[in-house]
């Protein structure tokens, strides 16, 4: 009798629990750690699962000669609390995305055009696993590695990249170093790198000390 008036309970619990489909962000609302609140189900229209950001090429007159046009949560309301989001990420000829993580998410990249050499760095033993992808091969880079992406064609070469997060993170090894205010001796004892070079590339990329 026992077990009945259990899986009765079970049975009751389970009907009148809430099944929420979706959890569209409000930008409007501060963001915390869990990510956006959700926009009242009463405001959310077909637009807020459409993004059309990806599109257009991005700007690749930088530094780094490449471009990243996110599609997270922050431009892509839909996807919030979902687990999954994407990017576009251009390299114009010699374009290079340096070494960087992203914390929150494995990701997924497929080459829709040109040619991109990309790899990454295992933390167990530092094994480096690189591969030169063709339009429409695709690479997995596993949650929180050091990886990078290089333009390996004499063209732009585009991909489509998607997170296993709403809201990766990201973390790129050079600016992190040489970005910032991080006195030049400090990262010369932590990098083994000489002062001098050092300098030079908080000059090329921003940072000071």
């Amino acid at each position: 009798m026992l077990h009945f008036a259990i899986l009765f309970c079970l049975l009751v619990a389970s009907a009148n629990a809430s099944v929420q489909d979706f959890c569209v962000a409000d930008l409007k609302a501060p963001q915390g750690p869990a990510g956006y609140s959700c926009k009242s189900p009463t405001k959310v229209t077909a637009k807020d699962f459409v993004f059309s950001g990806l599109v257009g090429a991005g700007n690749t007159s930088n530094i780094i000669k490449a471009a990243v046009t996110p599609a997270f949560d922050a431009q892509f309301p839909g996807v919030n609390g979902l687990g999954l989001s994407m990017a576009r990420l251009d390299l114009a000829p010699k374009g290079v995305v340096p070494m960087h993580t992203h914390p929150g998410a494995s990701e997924i990249l497929v080459v829709t055009q040109g040619s991109i050499t990309a790899g990454f760095i295992s933390s167990s033993d530092n094994k480096v696993y690189t591969a030169t992808l063709k339009k429409g091969e695709v690479m997995v880079f596993p949650q929180g590695l050091l990886h990078f992406q290089i333009n390996a064609a004499g063209v732009t070469s585009v991909a489509l990249v998607t997170f296993s997060s709403p809201n990766p993170g990201l973390q790129i090894l050079d600016f992190a170093l040489f970005a910032n205010d991080l006195p030049t001796d400090l990262v010369s004892k932590t990098t083994f790198l000489d002062p001098a070079l050092i300098k030079t590339l908080k000059g090329v990329l921003g940072g000071t000390n």
